[in-house]
């Protein structure tokens, strides 16, 4: 899962792998590495990835759907403010609704900058 999700995000943020590594101070070797599964970053790397993507650690490590908590928090709030009348299994069941759509759009959207 980290492979896929930094490939992910280096490619929205059109950098290379080689730029990558001079941010987080590790070799363009490594990012490869992270990328196609074959490296585990340390815990010092993978933070400051976090921290360049804007994203949480267990983001990067599929640990979490979302990029970052502020984003979950604020799909949280608006759930159990705009939906008081929706029981907490509803919530969820609309919550991982949202999510899935989001995530979908996000693709399509990664994917027409790719054919542009």
């Amino acid at each position: 899962m980290l492979g896929k999700r930094l490939k992910m995000l280096r490619t929205e943020k059109k950098i290379t792998q080689e730029e990558l590594g001079k941010v987080v101070n590790v070799t363009k070797v490594s990012i490869s590495g992270y990328e196609n599964g074959n490296r585990t970053p340390d815990t010092e790397t993978l933070q400051k990835l976090a921290d360049f993507f804007d994203v949480s650690t267990d983001y990067l490590l599929g640990r979490a759907d979302t990029r970052n908590e502020n984003e979950d928090n604020s799909l949280q709030g608006w759930l159990r403010s705009e939906n008081e009348d929706l029981s907490e299994a509803e919530r969820k069941e609309l919550e991982r609704d949202i999510k899935d759509y989001l995530e979908h759009r996000r693709k399509r959207i990664f994917e027409n900058r790719e054919n542009q």
